[in-house]
Order: structure tokens, then C-alpha cells, then sequence
């Protein structure tokens, strides 16, 4: 028989042991507790951005089917169900899906770059630029004996960047101080009474200034400095794109401030991040952004260094294949034949063109100051949301040639409408022909050819007239003159 207390031991060994097993698994489950938390936290902000996604793409489909059902609803004058009073209510808010979202994500170049097929096209046009530079010192070597790379037409294109870079000074400060002011204004003047109308007046009178001076200013300095190509689309992309940046900002925080001045809503924006707005590469205003955890230096010099490279290819391009062309094309007799063939002779470069500036702007450009701000949202050139009917689409078509011939006409220093007949004329055609239907291989062919042609026709037009107008001065400066183009006279 065993001893009484040997037995008790027995008895009680296994229960000290299973406590013990609990104390250390409590201990691990404590120090797994900030993990499991972290982990848990970040799992909820990826589900809510999947279903804001997911809401947003379903809110758009439904959309489009109850606009379809109803234009395809006979007319049989039947009154219309009464709607609640709480969905009208509702209905005043714009519906999550009409709002951009904001994701991680890569642009759609950097996710091409990843296939080996599209890093082959990326290797020939790379290639294509050293046939350029090749050419050019052959050229040179066959025809002056040296080797040497001539480059007078960045150096003049890119005159007076100095005084260019000065001007933009003034025009960020405005930007930076006035629509913030404005906004502070507003939040702090009551709804009512004397106090409120003088700081909503005086916000208005501020914003009017910014805008004179966002206005005049590059105008003044380009045209009484006589600024070079280049340096008059430095101060022409900012001047558009802080006027953009300044409205998107009041459009998207003067509702909140409104509200939270009456008591409700979110609290006035804060100072940095309308400060972050500036400079991230976006038009849509949020307090907050998505950003990636690090910057990678190596990346943003690398597209800073595939941007100037595009500058090269660009002048190599005008050097090589339009400036022999047309420099003195209008000391020739006009000819149809003539003007044709030069149109068919500038559809190549046009599209040279029209590739590189989107390469070097939308991609390279944006991607370096994205990666540099840690703004997480690449998806920069991918129409996102739904597209607008009728009336909205005309609009949009209306505004955007309207900009893009001040653009042009700004940077060559001369009025000359081709851009807006292009864009607004047969862009708006196709744009409302191909729209919704005719998305077959043939049509998809048909607007690309459209697309081409329209390049020849801007790059043919747009070198004849600058080249005009310096063969041929007005002896006279007069509005028609400045208004009439010079190529249709300017014949010898």
C-alpha cells in the first residue's frame, strides 16, 4: 500500500501540469495579442477597400441598366411611384460609386514592363534612338568631318528656363496661401449676419486674385520676354494644373467645412495635406492618401532619366525628320500635292510625338514624384468610373479642345486652330460614333488611322505656320493679323 501523501501527488501532477501548460500558452497568446490586433486591423482596411470597390463597380452597372430600362420604357402616362422622403434625403449625397477610390497599385506601364514581349518594344524604341544619334554623327562627320553632337534646338527651346522657374514662384505661393485663406474664411464666418457675408466676400475677392494672377502672369512674362517653346510649357502646365489643383480642392473640402461650421461633419482640412495635394500626382482632393511604405530612390532616377531621354528622342525627331522639311517650305509655291505630302511625311514623327509625351509625362514624370511622395495610386492614365451621356460628354469634349488649343497656341506663340477643329470636330464624331458600339477589330483599326492622320495634320500645319510667320513678319501688327494664319499667304 502507498503512502498517503505519494498518492495525493499522483493525483494532483497532472492538474499542475495542465496549469502550467495554461499559464504559458496565456503567455504566448499575450505577446501573439499586438500581432493578432495588427493583423486583424489591416485585414478590415483591405475589406473595406474591396467593397468600396466592388460597391462602386456595382452601383455604376446598376446605373446604366435603370437609364436603359427607363429609355426603353413606353410612354403610356403612367404616374411615376412616389419616392420616400428618407431616399430623397439619401439621394443628396453623392453615391459612393460616383467618388474615386484610392488604391495601392502599380501603373499599368510598370505592370506591362513585367511581360517580356512589351519589354522588347521598350528595347526597340531605345534603339530607335540610337539610329538617331548614329545618323546625326555620321551626318556630321560625312558632310564637316567631326564628331559632334549638336544640340541648338534644346538649347533654344529650353532659353530662359531661369526666368520661367522664377515666375513659377509666385504662382505656387498664390496657389499655396489664397484658396487655403479662402476656405479659413469661410469656416470661421457664421451662416448669418454681417460677419458671415464679409468673410464670405472677402474669400471670394481673394480667390478672384489668385485666379487674375494665375491669369496674367505667364501670359505677361511669355509674351514680353519672347520665352522659347520649352520654357512657355513650363509655366503653361503649371498654370493649368494649379488652376485645376485649386478648384478640386475647393470643390471637394468647401461642402465638409460647411457642415462642420454648422456643427455636423468632418473637421476643416489640415494645412499639410492640402500641401501633399500640390505635389502628388492626382486632381481629386482627400484628406488622406494610400502610401507605400518606402521611397525607392533608384526608381525615381530611373524615370527621371527615361523623361530627359524622351526630351532627346523628341529633338532628334524634329531635328532629323520635320525641321528640313518645312524650314523652307513656305519660300515654295503652294501646291496641293505639296501640302499632302508633307501631311503623309509628318504622320510618322506625329506619332513618334504623340507617344513620347505620354511616355514622358503620364508615365515617368508622374511615377517619379509618386514614388518620391510615397502615393500609392499609380493608375494615372486609366479612365476610371462611368462615362458621361449626351449633353455631359459634349461638354467635356467642348472644355477639353477649348484648353488644349489655349495649351498650343500659348507654347507656339500664335493662333492657329487646328488642334481645336481636330479635337472638337472629328475627335467628338468618333468619340460619339465609337462610343458604346462599333468596338470590333475594324472600327478599333479605323480610329487609330483617324488618330495618326489627325497627328500629321497637327505636326504638317503647326511647323508650316511657325515657319511662316518668321520668313514673312506683319509689317503692321494688327488683330487680324495675328488671328489670320500666315502659311495660307506667306508663298513666294
Amino acid at each position: 500500500m502507498e503512502p498517503r501523501g505519494r498518492h495525493l501527488r499522483k493525483r494532483d501532477g497532472p492538474k499542475g501540469e495542465q496549469e502550467e501548460r495554461r499559464s504559458g500558452e496565456g503567455n504566448a497568446e499575450m505577446h501573439r495579442a499586438p500581432d493578432l490586433v495588427q493583423w486583424s486591423q489591416h485585414m478590415e482596411a483591405v475589406k473595406t477597400q474591396l467593397l468600396e470597390q466592388a460597391q462602386g463597380q456595382l452601383t455604376e452597372l446598376l446605373d446604366r441598366v435603370i437609364w436603359e430600362a427607363v429609355q426603353s420604357y413606353p410612354q403610356q402616362g403612367r404616374p411615376l411611384p412616389s419616392t420616400p422622403v428618407d431616399s430623397l434625403s439619401r439621394t443628396r449625397e453623392p453615391p459612393l460609386g460616383k467618388r474615386k477610390v484610392f488604391i495601392i497599385r502599380k501603373s499599368l506601364l510598370d505592370e506591362l514592363m513585367e511581360v517580356q514581349h512589351f519589354r522588347t518594344i521598350y528595347h526597340m524604341f531605345i534603339a530607335g534612338l540610337c539610329v538617331f544619334i548614329i545618323s546625326t554623327l555620321a551626318i556630321d562627320f560625312i558632310d564637316e568631318g567631326r564628331l559632334v553632337l549638336e544640340f541648338d534646338l534644346l538649347i533654344f527651346s529650353f532659353g530662359q528656363l531661369p526666368l520661367a522657374l522664377v515666375t513659377w514662384v509666385p504662382m505656387f505661393l498664390s496657389t499655396l496661401l489664397v484658396p487655403y485663406q479662402a476656405l479659413r474664411l469661410w469656416a470661421r464666418a457664421g451662416p448669418r449676419g454681417a460677419a458671415g457675408a464679409l468673410g464670405a466676400g472677402l474669400g471670394c475677392l481673394l480667390l478672384a486674385a489668385h485666379t487674375a494672377v494665375l491669369c496674367a502672369l505667364p501670359l505677361h512674362v511669355a509674351v514680353a520676354h519672347q520665352l522659347p517653346p520649352a520654357s512657355r510649357c513650363v509655366l503653361v502646365f503649371e498654370q493649368v494644373r494649379l488652376l485645376m489643383k485649386s478648384y478640386s480642392f475647393l470643390r471637394e473640402a468647401v461642402p465638409g467645412t460647411l457642415r462642420a461650421r454648422g456643427g455636423e461633419g468632418p473637421r476643416a482640412p489640415s494645412f499639410s495635406s492640402y500641401l501633399y495635394f500640390l505635389f502628388c500626382p492626382t486632381l481629386i482632393y482627400r484628406e488622406t492618401y494610400p502610401r507605400t511604405p518606402s521611397v525607392r530612390w533608384n526608381y525615381v532616377a530611373k524615370n527621371f532619366a527615361q523623361a530627359l531621354g524622351c526630351v532627346l528622342y523628341a529633338c532628334f525627331i524634329l531635328g532629323r525628320l520635320c525641321v528640313p522639311v518645312f524650314a523652307n517650305m513656305s519660300r515654295e509655291p503652294f501646291s496641293t500635292r505639296a501640302l499632302v505630302l508633307s501631311i503623309l511625311h509628318a504622320t510618322l514623327p506625329g506619332i513618334f510625338m504623340l507617344l513620347l509625351i505620354f511616355f514622358a509625362f503620364l508615365h515617368c514624370w508622374l511615377n517619379a514624384f509618386a514614388e518620391m511622395l510615397r502615393f500609392g495610386d499609380r493608375m494615372f492614365y486609366r479612365l476610371l468610373g462611368g462615362r458621361a451621356r449626351g449633353a455631359a460628354m459634349l461638354g467635356v469634349f467642348l472644355v477639353s479642345a477649348v484648353v488644349h488649343e489655349y495649351i498650343f497656341c500659348f507654347v507656339l506663340g500664335f493662333f492657329y486652330p487646328v488642334m481645336l477643329m481636330l479635337f472638337l470636330v472629328f475627335g467628338g464624331l468618333l468619340n460619339f460614333t465609337m462610343h458604346d458600339q462599333h468596338t470590333g477589330p475594324a472600327w478599333n483599326v479605323l480610329m487609330w488611322t483617324f488618330l495618326f492622320l489627325g497627328q500629321g495634320i497637327q505636326v504638317s500645319l503647326y511647323c508650316q505656320e511657325w515657319y511662316a510667320r518668321r520668313h514673312c513678319p506683319l509689317p503692321q501688327t494688327t488683330f487680324w493679323g495675328l488671328v489670320t494664319p500666315r502659311s495660307w499667304s506667306c508663298h513666294t
